[in-house]
């Protein structure tokens, strides 16, 4: 298909080029605005033919990446949403799933992570899923918070890589979210002069960078 799209491109530039060419010949000046019109045209259509080849790209990802890992992309950010929570849960200011943490951790895996890690790292979260079920006769995002605490900490104790990871990416993500960096963190949009030392009260939050 993106093959056909291309050809179909590379024929529409031609005719607009051989139609430049018979008006130049017919009328010199009068060209001139033609040859800006067709070189709009030609802009017009490499930006819709990208768009395509991007789409259809994108259309096959989602297939692929499930039938690489043997989990589709939505299951995985539903229970990365449940484990991130247990690591950074809700107090008094809301917790990673509510910061939307799970859909960076999917980029970064997706995006960042080559195709033999992102196979582990889908794995393991697979087999963590498949040990709830095992223990507990529930998927892992079906679980009390007790349960999934003691399954988080069950993953850390025996997949310590894998564990560390996942969490040095959620805080990651977190810490960059609007919700971590102006809710958890104190945040100061428009700062004041720079002041190397400044005493902290009890209880204040770090600063946000």
């Amino acid at each position: 298909m993106a093959a056909l799209i291309q050809r179909e491109f590379l024929h529409f530039a031609a005719g607009c080029q051989n139609q430049a060419d018979r008006a130049f010949l017919n009328d010199p000046g009068a060209s001139l605005v033609y040859r800006r019109r067709t070189l709009m045209n030609r802009r017009e259509a490499v930006q819709l033919v990208s768009l395509a080849v991007g789409a259809l790209l994108s259309h096959g990802l989602a297939p692929r990446l499930a039938a690489q890992t043997g989990t589709s992309e939505a299951a995985a950010g539903a229970l990365l949403a449940e484990v991130a929570d247990v690591i950074i849960p809700t107090t008094d200011t809301p917790g990673a799933k509510a910061a939307g943490v799970e859909k960076f951790i999917l980029r970064v895996v997706r995006d960042c992570f080559k195709a033999e890690d992102r196979q582990k790292f889908f794995a393991a979260l697979e087999t963590l899923d498949e040990d709830s079920r095992k223990k507990f006769s529930k998927p892992f995002v079906a679980l009390s918070e007790a349960e999934k605490v003691e399954m988080v900490k069950l993953t850390a104790s025996q997949r310590k890589s894998f564990f560390s990871s996942l969490r040095q990416m959620v805080v990651t993500a977190y810490f960059n979210s609007e919700i971590g960096a102006t809710q958890a963190l104190s945040y100061l949009p428009i700062p004041g002069k720079f002041q190397g030392t400044v005493p902290l009260a009890p209880g204040q939050k770090a600063w946000a960078i």
